[in-house]
């Protein structure tokens, strides 16, 4: 049974809400008694209403969904203009959205691609905290942000190289930011998820790394998938509630002496 947590009067704002982590985590917080607000690319509708439409069966009114690109800062103020004003300022802040990239090998990378990664990853995860700390100073309140990280960022990650590169800046963002929102009474934590599954990025991930042809997996995305659990102690993958109860203590009181830190949910890698 997941921990509960009371977030009453509060307002969390989700990033990246579309897809599998953010809709885990917003979700949870619906249940909290937390206003929601949820963002995402106008081109991820769909994934987003699905997310606003679930959170909306556990919180009823208090759900706001929102279009906007991390990577525009205009549009990042905007999103959280329309929460202040439908909400108030959000105290609690999952900086989650974020792209995969191509899986090939450093060697063979599209060079296109790199810096669009580092721009939604990197660029993006500043955007978001930027923003998050300006309207918690100007509103008066404390509050708690946590950055979607990655163990390809902790490791480095076999034909990853954007994306590891991207996770690995996003962790020192947050150690970074940790000191400067420290006076504000802001704490900034990170999560670095391993494998999770079941969802959209785990089964691009085992397709892609079966295509990249390398010696670290199998050209079968089926023997991929296995090769990856035997390289977890635990020997399973981590489900999308495992994520959203790390972010949800570190949103929470519980972690109230946790900054700077990023916490690793990886089942033992």
């Amino acid at each position: 049974m997941p921990a509960s947590y009371e977030f009453s009067g509060s307002t969390a704002l989700v990033t990246g809400a579309a897809g599998d982590i953010g809709r885990a985590v917003a979700r949870r917080l619906a249940a909290t008694g937390a206003n929601i607000v949820i963002t995402d690319l106008a081109s991820a509708g769909e994934g987003l209403e699905q997310t606003r439409a679930a959170c909306s069966v556990i919180a009823r009114d208090a759900v706001l969904a929102v279009a906007a690109d991390v990577t525009d800062p205009a549009s990042v103020e905007a999103c959280f203009g329309a929460a202040l004003e439908r909400f108030g300022a959000p105290d609690l802040v999952f900086n989650n959205a974020g792209v995969q990239g191509e899986l090939l090998p450093l060697q063979d990378y599209p060079v296109e691609d790199f810096p669009f990664v580092m721009s939604v990853n990197v660029f993006g995860i500043f955007n978001v905290l930027r923003e998050s700390a300006r309207r918690m100073r100007d509103a008066g309140v404390a509050g708690a942000i946590v950055n979607s990280a990655s163990m390809a960022g902790v490791e480095g990650a076999a034909n990853m190289p954007a994306y590891s590169a991207s996770k690995g800046a996003v962790m020192s963002l947050t150690r970074s930011a940790s000191k400067d929102f420290a006076p504000l009474g802001i704490r900034v934590n990170a999560i670095s998820p391993a494998f999770i599954g079941e969802g959209l990025m785990w089964d691009r991930q085992v397709t892609r790394q079966a295509k990249a042809g390398t010696q670290y997996y199998s050209d079968d995305p089926e023997i991929v998938a296995q090769e990856m659990i035997n390289a977890v102690p635990l020997r399973r993958t981590g489900t999308l509630d495992e994520v959203a109860s790390a972010v949800l203590w570190l949103l929470s009181d519980e972690s109230s002496y946790v900054s700077g830190h990023n916490i690793i949910v990886s089942g033992g890698i």
